[in-house]
């Protein structure tokens, strides 16, 4: 029985773990910590990567990009801004803050997944790496401020945000203590897996540009931040384009997995929901001149959007082993 197999009720059932007398078996749950309390906590990762982005857009949507304009400090000899420096400074120095409520929860997932007695290596590296990507990430925050919002930095440090979010999403899915259908086998199930790829290569494709459209735009984070020269008209089309592919794509997988009556024609479904919603909001926004509002949906739609293609990515890959048997989630 693999361990996606085991019901809730094992799922609650803690670790057969030595108990210890270090600090933290005596925070509740760290000690010996449940597999449905290492999945919360895998949970409480991806939601705060998905909130981070959107904190991030309404700094530069509120034009407080450069509210603190040096880093690590906020100015010249403070990390905290003064108050004089109004309420950019505050947006700004605010959204800094959460990424160490940010970190907390990446160590605590961390904490809980390495304590986990059946936690798989693979699982430990992957939430490691997600804990440090972090750091890392906020390094980039601190160059998009020291290059005054440059549009290509600002568009790779969006991009790192999203990749963290799709490795908080695989996280979830392999701790999930939650049984799953069967996978269907065969070639139906190959091809779904190789356009379920595709529409992962292709979201990103659309993400990216989304970026590009966004760098060319009105909203640059601050009022003397400079734009990326291209035509918004030009890269809008161009983003637009991929949407179309996407949509074909999208529209595919939901008929194979209708069609086979596979397991796999939720998240399929779901997937194409989201897209659906995540193009009204696109569109709309595109024709109400960028309302702060509608682009905060639509970069929390973008966000959703990617959740959804890696889900449906992995749970093709169940039907992706030699001998035809689901691939084990931890």
């Amino acid at each position: 029985m693999t361990t996606s197999e085991k019901t809730p009720a094992a799922a609650d059932r803690p670790a057969p773990v030595a108990t210890t007398r270090s600090g933290l078996a005596r925070v509740p749950g760290f000690g010996r910590p449940t597999i449905r309390f290492v999945h919360r906590w895998a949970i409480a990762l991806l939601v705060a990567n998905v909130g981070i982005v959107v904190t991030g857009g309404a700094v530069r949507l509120t034009g407080s990009g450069l509210g603190c304009p040096t880093w690590p400090q906020c100015t010249d000899g403070s990390f905290v801004p003064h108050e004089a420096m109004g309420y950019h400074a505050a947006i700004e120095f605010g959204n800094r803050m959460l990424t160490w409520v940010l970190t907390i929860i990446a160590i605590a997932a961390v904490v809980a997944v390495w304590r986990q007695a059946s936690s798989q290596r693979r699982n430990r590296v992957l939430v490691v790496l997600l804990a440090l990507g972090i750091p890392f990430q906020g390094v980039v925050g601190g160059i998009t401020v020291l290059t005054d919002l440059n549009p290509w930095v600002v568009s790779l440090h969006f991009l790192l945000s999203m990749l963290l979010v799709s490795g908080a999403t695989v996280l979830v899915f392999r701790t999930s203590p939650y049984p799953r259908e069967s996978a269907v086998t065969g070639i139906a199930a190959r091809v779904g897996l190789i356009m379920a790829w595709l529409v992962y290569a292709v979201t990103w494709i659309a993400i990216y540009l989304g970026t590009v459209v966004t760098g060319s735009g009105p909203h640059a984070g601050d009022v003397h931040a400079h734009r990326n020269g291209l035509t918004p008209s030009q890269t809008t089309q161009l983003h637009a384009d991929s949407v179309f592919v996407l949509i074909g794509l999208a529209i595919a997988v939901v008929v194979i997995t209708r069609v086979m009556r596979m397991p796999q024609s939720r998240a399929a479904l779901t997937y194409a929901g989201l897209l659906v919603l995540q193009g009204i909001i696109g569109m709309v926004q595109y024709f109400t001149d960028l309302p702060i509002l509608l682009v905060l949906l639509h970069m929390l739609g973008g966000g959703l959007l990617l959740i959804g293609a890696t889900w449906l990515v992995l749970w093709f890959r169940l039907s992706d082993s030699p001998s035809g048997d689901p691939v084990p989630l931890t």
